[in-house]
């Protein structure tokens, strides 16, 4: 099935997809990429789609078709505009300018949040503030950014993500700066607000691109359920594509 795209609140472009099976629930997931990457969702838009997901994979703000400035803002805003516009009536761009009119709005029975990497903040900091949420799982989450992986420091990253992706990301002026304080889209500031019990983290220890120490010592802080692996890397999204991996994802979600 090819996917749908949408713009939310304007700026933000999305692909989604509704489910490919008519189930009693209506059950939504919104995936945040991690980052710099090139979007490539199609493959796990169809898994959850063929599990009875509607499912969602919006473009952060200033970043690839989206609208707007990089980091101009928390990234973690931009998943709250999708929360908001699922509720609110939407199109699929494509289908509309062909001259189909089709208008879809959504009233969840649950939704999950499934982030990893860059986009772990996102969803564990919107889960914070929109009790819409019912949970969040994420892989390889930065929760620190003062306490960065070896293998990334932050300027190292912000050099890279320009000289390789240029116009991918358009970052705003202080965009970088921000991160580098700590006092922005930074999970760790505030593990109180955190509903450990909703909230699943999976990590490997030999992450050497965001910090093992930090995960763990922020599951403690809140309660979170943390799995960790001895040996895996830095994870990304794209192991929900392995079915042990589906099958810890959907039993958490359950609960």
């Amino acid at each position: 099935m090819y996917t749908l795209r949408t713009r939310f609140k304007k700026d933000v472009v999305t692909e989604f997809l509704p489910p490919a099976r008519t189930i009693k629930k209506q059950r939504v997931i919104i995936l945040a990429d991690g980052m710099p990457t090139v979007p490539k969702n199609k493959e796990i838009l169809n898994l959850l789609s063929s599990k009875g997901f509607w499912v969602f994979a919006p473009r952060y703000r200033g970043s690839w078709e989206s609208d707007g400035k990089f980091l101009a803002h928390s990234p973690h805003k931009d998943i709250l505009d999708v929360i908001d516009g699922i509720h609110h009536n939407f199109v699929s761009i494509w289908d509309y300018n062909l001259g189909d009119k089709k208008v879809f709005k959504l009233n969840p029975d649950e939704i999950i949040l499934v982030g990893s990497s860059f986009g772990g903040p996102a969803v564990i900091l919107a889960a914070q503030e929109d009790k819409r949420v019912n949970k969040t799982v994420a892989f390889s989450p930065v929760i620190d950014w003062r306490r960065p992986g070896k293998d990334e420091p932050i300027p190292l990253l912000a050099k890279f993500t320009e000289q390789a992706f240029g116009n991918g990301y358009r970052t705003s002026k202080n965009g970088w700066a921000k991160i580098i304080s700590g006092k922005f889209y930074n999970p760790a500031l505030n593990p109180d607000k955190t509903n450990g019990a909703s909230l699943l983290m999976i990590q490997a220890k030999d992450d050497t691109v965001v910090s093992y120490s930090a995960t763990k010592k922020f599951a403690k802080d809140t309660g979170a359920k943390l799995i960790t692996l001895p040996r895996g890397g830095h994870l990304g999204k794209s192991i929900l594509l392995q079915p042990r991996f589906y099958k810890i994802f959907a039993e958490f979600i359950k609960k």
